[in-house]
């Protein structure tokens, strides 16, 4: 254990472990999805538009921590290879919003599969109590971080 009160201290800092295991659970779904050709990033906004159609670029970045550049390179690559549509148009301003196509659902559908293998082996050991437990435990750390105030 550090003696200075400079710096974090690594083995103890609930920061540092938290992004260890962000870190090892990108790397384990990365491994998971690329025997189908798929990356995180790529399953994430499979992800999002199955679960709210018609999101926006902008809207599909934020939701997959990526740049809006980013994004826009993968929505045209997705589009362009059968998995996502946009219309030529936007029907509103300039928002041109995604819809999965039946390709894209397949698609999801088999990477869901393989990320639901991720956080069961994630999961492994722990009781249903100590799984809720760590939910509700991040739930309060996300609130706490978003609002700026003591969660206790």
């Amino acid at each position: 254990m550090r003696q200075d009160s400079v710096g974090v201290d690594l083995e103890t800092s609930l920061g540092y472990l938290l992004k260890v295991a962000s870190s090892t659970l990108r790397v384990a779904m990365e491994a998971a999805l690329r025997p189908l050709g798929m990356s995180v990033t790529h399953y994430s906004c499979l992800e999002l538009l199955a679960q709210r159609p018609g999101l926006s670029s902008s809207e599909l970045a934020r939701g997959a921590f990526v740049t809006r550049q980013s994004m826009n390179v993968l929505l045209q690559n997705l589009e362009r290879e059968g998995y996502v549509s946009r219309p030529a148009r936007a029907p509103f301003g300039k928002v041109l919003p995604a819809q999965l196509t039946p390709l894209g659902r397949r698609s999801l559908e088999k990477a869901t599969v393989a990320v639901r293998s991720v956080e069961v082996t994630m999961l492994a050991g722990m009781t249903e109590i100590e799984q809720s437990d760590a939910f509700r435990v991040l739930q309060k750390m996300i609130h706490s971080l978003r609002s700026g105030t003591d969660c206790r």
